[in-house]
């Protein structure tokens, strides 16, 4: 299992806490240092709408021009912004066997996606 993001993320830290704390394994793999390729992001759109990996609520989207936020109008023009500016990526991206499981993290569907049990009280 591949998680996909930027370490001080605190979206990022939360999801691979509770990875840890739940001994699922996975790799990390920071935009930041490795970047991201084309391929890999065509291939996720073609798993997830582009709507759903771009974090239009973030720092990075709300940077943009009005200009550039119009522009991306479909999933190349999104994977193009994704491409010059990793961090407009929606983290974390979990991803099992090249499929894209979750993007972002709540506690509640990382327990149903995985399923993990809530201990009882």
């Amino acid at each position: 299992m591949h998680i996909y993001g930027i370490p001080n993320c605190s979206t990022v830290k939360k999801a691979r806490d509770f990875l840890a704390a739940n001994d699922i394994q996975t790799v990390f793999h920071d935009f930041k240092k490795e970047g991201i390729t084309e391929a890999l992001l065509m291939h996720w759109v073609t798993q997830m709408p582009w709507e759903k990996l771009v974090n239009r609520a973030g720092m990075t989207w709300r940077n943009l021009s009005e200009a550039e936020k119009q522009s991306i109008q479909d999933h190349k023009s999104a994977v193009q912004l994704m491409l010059e500016k990793t961090s407009v990526i929606k983290r974390p991206v979990l991803v099992n066997n090249h499929r894209i499981i979750a993007v972002g993290f709540s506690l509640e569907s990382y327990q149903a996606i995985l399923n993990i049990k809530t201990p009882k009280e």
